[in-house]
């Protein structure tokens, strides 16, 4: 299999997690919009996020926050969000970097993105790991638990094959043909 020099992956996860920023950028200064409203999954062990040992000892791997009805003060940079949430009845201040976000999702539109970390080792090898993928997952299992995993996506198909998977007899045709000389 060929060596993925551009490694496409990292940039289609750097352009999703960009998709989340403007997202919650523009929620921080209009409000949500009709009844759209967010679900975030996030890494609890992740560099910058902060979280009250609390929640730590809650949520130690991964933890969901919904940004609907009763959230405040959320502000955005390039490179991550904070908010101001109430758990339990208690309020707490939660600060995300965008790199440590899992899942992102819309219920009301059914629409999300699911990221996985890529490793650093394998980053040297130079194999490629998923990256994100944009799925619908049905639910989530709590307020504050884990989004579901998306169901596998299929590949695309190369330009030599069809849909099918057959061989669709297509050529490659060289831009230099076209040019004026």
């Amino acid at each position: 299999m060929p060596e993925d020099h551009i490694r496409y992956d990292i940039l289609a996860q750097a352009a999703l997690r960009g998709v989340v920023r403007t997202v919650l950028t523009d929620a921080a200064k209009k409000g949500l919009p009709g009844e759209h409203h967010f679900k975030i999954s996030f890494s609890t062990t992740a560099p910058g996020v902060t979280l009250s040992e609390r929640m730590r000892e809650r949520y130690p791997q991964e933890m969901t926050i919904v940004l609907q009805y009763q959230f405040w003060d959320l502000t955005v940079t390039d490179e991550s969000f904070d908010v101001g949430l109430s758990f339990g009845g208690v309020p707490e201040r939660v600060g995300v970097p965008f790199e440590a976000i899992t899942a992102f999702y819309d219920p009301s539109v059914q629409f999300g993105f699911q990221f996985e970390l890529i490793d650093a080792e394998a980053d040297e090898a130079g194999a490629s790991a998923s990256s994100a993928t944009t799925t619908a997952p049905e639910t989530a299992t709590s307020k504050l638990g884990a989004l579901p995993s998306p169901a596998p996506v299929s590949p695309l198909p190369s330009p030599a094959t069809g849909a099918d998977g057959a061989e669709s007899g297509g050529q490659v045709v060289r831009l230099d043909r076209f040019r004026k000389k």
